[in-house]
């Protein structure tokens, strides 16, 4: 459920003078702390009004925001009010170009979902939230402000100012001194480094290049070129885990112990339209963030290395464990039901989320990796297209055969309803346990459709409840629409979501 500039639902205890024109409006001009009492939203967009006063902590109350709470580019001021920090799923909180005071909350280290925090051109000072929120943390999140401080790159490191005044001359001689002594140092230090790199051998240099472009969103403080040069051993091929389009993905595990996905470029005779995809996943998941898409921590772009860093999922993909007869069994119903709803919502945040929408151009099985628990993470952004409104949006023929929606083979305009089409091949896998090439004709009749859910259904998990019966049920018509074979006929992703909320 969402609240967004045009639309509230389920908020009963709502004012109904609460709306008014394209711009939410709010008794007093600000943000009633009646709010709060809309339990089952899951987003919060109030951005670019001209909201004054404070934010409420009242909107702490919100369990069930996990997907945005969104109220930059207004007039608020005053403190952050510490209940924020009880939204424990919220994954996105933008609070910036507003007038806040104070420190950020101390309880805001506690949210361990919140993947986003902007705090930018307010008036904080203090300290900024230490825990997981720095594993993606970057410096224009938190600037300009009168006065953050961090353990980040670009901000200022948080020191005491509670020195004695009859220590201030002792300190400021002991200072003298240091700067003297590391002042020489640093001189004896450039000496030796500029005989030494006369002597360095080419690799070496390649390697201090390519970390200087290495680009990262600080994975536990530190994610290093030469950490994952070393946890490969240089790219052996005994750390190879499966392939993603145009290169190979390696398991590499850091100093740390932390486990990371690399996917390193292929060099092959098709160099440019591999280094084109390469590019194309870099740009992408460098800019969105959703909790079913693959995570990306970092790249490298050189000429003697080119590798993205993923989040690990451990279970690999959903056609590898359709394909396992021990695992299929371990996939149950239930989360079969959930693994669609997770994909669903993450295809329909690229496309209804993201301005101007994003399509994936390859949702099939290989695709779709799983974790231990069988949450579902969309990858291989490698063929996406962003689609531009001053363009024809025309394409050379791109995806996985079997997923390709047919109008592709006679118009090579891609659209959202390209996406649609391949999100409904795969919940058909997912259902019967093998890609539905029989069923992709489209020449079933509705009546035919319902005989065949009791006949097509994976026989390796345990026999369904009557509740997931009936999901599977809707899960089964939903499918049949989304590869009908006239795009205009098929749902959008966001209708085909809420259909499975």
């Amino acid at each position: 459920m969402q609240l967004d500039r045009h639309h509230v639902h389920g908020c009963s205890p709502w004012p109904p003078h609460a709306l008014g024109g394209d711009n939410i409006s709010m008794p007093d001009a600000g943000i009633h702390g009646q709010l709060g009492a809309c339990m089952k939203l899951q987003s919060l967009k109030m951005n670019n009004n001209n909201f004054s006063g404070s934010l409420p902590g009242e909107i702490g109350n919100l369990a069930d925001l996990q997907i945005m709470l969104d109220v930059s580019k207004n007039n608020l001021s005053g403190v952050l009010p510490q209940q924020l920090g009880k939204l424990g799923m919220l994954e996105f909180m933008n609070l910036s170009h507003n007038q806040f005071n104070g420190s950020i909350p101390s309880s805001f280290a506690s949210m361990l979902s919140l993947s986003t925090l902007d705090v930018s051109f307010n008036d904080l000072e203090g300290p900024i939230p230490t825990g997981r929120l720095l594993q993606n943390a970057v410096v224009s999140w938190f600037v300009p402000n009168k006065g953050l401080c961090g353990n980040l790159s670009g901000l200022s490191p948080c020191y005491s100012t509670q020195v004695a005044g009859h220590h201030k001359r002792k300190v400021f001689g002991l200072l003298t001194i240091v700067l003297v002594v590391g002042f020489a140092i640093v001189v004896g230090i450039v000496v030796i480094i500029m005989l030494t790199c006369k002597k360095r051998k080419p690799q070496e240099s390649v390697t201090v290049e390519a970390r200087d472009l290495f680009s990262v969103w600080n994975f536990d403080g530190r994610l290093a070129f030469d950490d994952i040069v070393r946890a490969t051993e240089d790219f052996d091929d005994k750390y190879i885990i499966g392939t993603g389009g145009y290169g190979k993905v390696y398991k590499a595990q850091l100093q740390d112990g932390q486990l990371v996905a690399v996917k390193k470029l292929h060099r092959t005779e098709e160099e440019l339209d591999n280094e084109r995809r390469f590019h194309s996943e870099m740009e992408i998941l460098s800019q969105i963030r959703q909790r079913s898409i693959v995570k990306m921590y970092g790249f490298c772009s050189h000429p003697e290395y080119k590798f993205l860093v993923y989040d690990y999922i451990q279970q690999g993909s959903l056609h590898g464990t359709l394909e396992n007869e021990e695992r299929a069994k371990e996939l149950d119903w239930q989360n079969r039901i959930a693994l669609a709803n997770d994909v669903a919502q993450a295809i329909s945040y690229l496309h209804h989320e993201c301005s101007p929408p994003i399509i994936h151009r390859d949702i099939t099985s290989n695709n779709i990796l799983l974790d231990t628990t069988f949450k579902a993470f969309v990858s291989d952004f490698g063929t996406t297209r962003i689609l531009k409104p001053d363009s024809s949006n025309w394409s050379a023929l791109a995806g996985t055969y079997g997923y390709i929606a047919p109008e592709l083979s006679y118009t090579s305009v891609v659209t959202e309803k390209c996406d649609v089409y391949s999100f409904g091949v795969v919940v058909l896998e997912l259902v019967m346990g093998k890609h539905p090439r029989d069923l992709l004709d489209g020449s079933l009749t509705s009546g035919e459709e319902a005989m065949l859910v009791k006949d097509i259904l994976d026989q390796r998990p345990t026999t369904p409840t009557t509740t997931e019966e009936n999901s599977l049920a809707l899960l089964i018509k939903l499918a049949f629409s989304c590869v009908e074979s006239s795009p205009q006929t098929r749902p959008t992703m966001r209708e085909a979501y809420q259909t499975l909320i």
